[in-house]
């Protein structure tokens, strides 16, 4: 009995080895270099909270929002470092899935999976819905007409779907099948105007700066902020979506550590000062259920519809790309499942013409635009940050393990003041935690157990692994 149970825990256990590479036959074309992947870091993060959370996070912590933004970010700032020495370390797509299964074993990589696809399916969907607002607001500005509201909400908030959040996955769908250069490019287009946009806010929103406003700074306290900081640090995936592209990336092991590092300077910089500059700029009640919240701030500001006319065609240009970029993480870590047989081998399938994964990312399409069109926004942005939250304290657990395990392996980037950065990463990861509503737990815990039940009846069976179908992609 004991020898059964020992031969179990060495099974579910078992890790894959850290040098591994793609298959030949099955590989992606490594077309993306420095810029264009930090296009995909800075475009999968700026946006999703700057462009519309505010709306959801200054009710709960007042201009104390600030301070909510800067825990975020320096709670991602840790992870970042750690996702950099691991993605030197182990240059392959799937992100924090691929780090947990080389240093934590077969079934923490398929919680951690669970978590990524909790993070990238319902953020994307999140996003999408954030589309339709500043769709509608561009409408309004530019023609005087809106999409009916029946058409652009979920039923949960008064509507019947919501219609362009769904064609906008569409559209993000039949770019990625396009192929992976052609969708890097684009993005790096869409990440030049966005960030040109929030710099025109910031400056436009600064004239508007009003101390007042500032007074009551904290009128919820503490627990305001971290309420907030929980909510806010959806926004920070992006970070993990440059991890996603391993197989796809030029000199992945230098390239993918400092994509991770300038993506976050640049992000955390614009979010601290469009905030600052956004609750400067109106009273902290007023954003409450708010429409397309930073085109109405200037239109305030100015007293004239075109900056915020500008600022909303930024903001559907660029959430466009965070939707993109959000999609192309999520097929990647599937791609990346289906290639270890975690998953079935479709999600692995690559068409020889387009040397995209057209099975896998029809499939996430699907899905993704299914919960845009039906499910409200506010519910899905808490149970986003849990899972990105999770597979954050995986990696900076990961680093620990990997220095311990492999002390020579060789590492482009090494993680400062070891191992103090890695512990301080869980606590603040742990501290934002607490902050999340309970029913996200146990929203989370039951979409933790499904996995695990899958795992359990597929992927513990059929793994490569168990097989050693994989033998020959592993190099040890």
């Amino acid at each position: 009995m004991g020898a059964q149970q020992s031969s179990f825990a060495a099974q579910i256990f078992r890790r894959m080895p850290v040098g591994r590479r793609p298959h030949t036959e099955e590989g992606l074309k490594r077309t993306i270099g420095l810029v264009q992947l930090v296009g995909f870091g800075v475009g999968a993060t700026v946006g999703t909270g700057i462009f519309f959370v505010l709306t959801e996070a200054v009710p709960n912590a007042g201009p104390g929002v600030v301070v909510s933004f800067v825990i975020a970010a320096v709670t991602a700032g840790l992870t970042a470092l750690c996702y950099a020495e691991l993605a030197g370390s182990v240059p392959v797509s799937g992100s924090s899935y691929s780090y947990a299964y080389a240093t934590l074993g077969e079934v923490v990589a398929m919680v951690v999976a669970a978590c990524l696809l909790l993070e990238y399916g319902v953020s994307a969907s999140a996003v999408a819905v954030g589309w339709s607002e500043y769709l509608n607001q561009l409408l309004d500005n530019l023609f005087g007409v809106q999409i009916p509201h029946d058409l652009s909400y979920a039923p949960e908030a008064g509507g019947v779907v919501n219609l362009p959040a769904m064609v906008l996955v569409v559209l993000c769908a039949l770019l990625l099948i396009r192929g992976a250069s052609e969708s890097a490019t684009v993005n790096t287009i869409m990440v030049g105007i966005k960030v040109a946009v929030l710099l025109l806010f910031i400056a436009i929103a600064a004239t508007g700066w009003n101390s007042d406003n500032l007074a009551d700074f904290a009128p919820f306290g503490v627990a305001g902020i971290q309420a907030a900081s929980a909510t806010i640090f959806f926004s920070y995936i992006g970070l993990d979506a440059v991890s996603t592209a391993g197989d796809e990336v030029k000199d992945p092991a230098r390239t993918m550590p400092k994509a991770i590092i300038i993506s976050l300077i640049i992000v955390s910089t614009l979010y601290v000062a469009v905030a600052l500059t956004a609750v400067a700029a109106q009273p902290w009640q007023d954003f409450e259920g708010q429409q397309a919240g930073l085109a109405q701030i200037l239109e305030n500001v100015t007293g004239s519809t075109w900056p915020s006319t500008v600022l909303a065609a930024g903001a559907v240009i660029s959430i466009f790309s965070i939707t993109l970029v959000v999609m192309y993480g999520q097929t990647r870590i599937l791609f990346t499942m289906g290639r270890d047989r975690m998953l079935p081998p479709i999600f692995a399938r690559v068409n020889p013409r387009t040397l995209t994964p057209i099975p896998n990312t029809i499939i996430v399409a699907t899905v993704v635009a299914l919960i845009a069109g039906f499910i409200p926004l506010n519910w899905l942005l808490d149970t986003v940050s849990i899972g990105t939250l999770v597979a954050f304290m995986v990696v900076s657990l990961g680093v620990i393990i990997l220095r311990r395990r492999a002390p020579d392996l060789e590492r482009t980037f090494k993680v400062p003041l070891y191992p103090v950065l890695p512990l301080l990463s869980i606590a603040a990861c742990i501290y934002v935690l607490t902050g999340l509503a309970l029913v996200t737990w146990v929203v989370f815990l039951i979409w933790v157990a499904v996995a695990l039940a899958f795992y359990f009846s597929y992927g513990f069976r059929r793994s490569t692994l168990r097989t050693g179908a994989g033998d020959e992609e592993a190099t040890s």
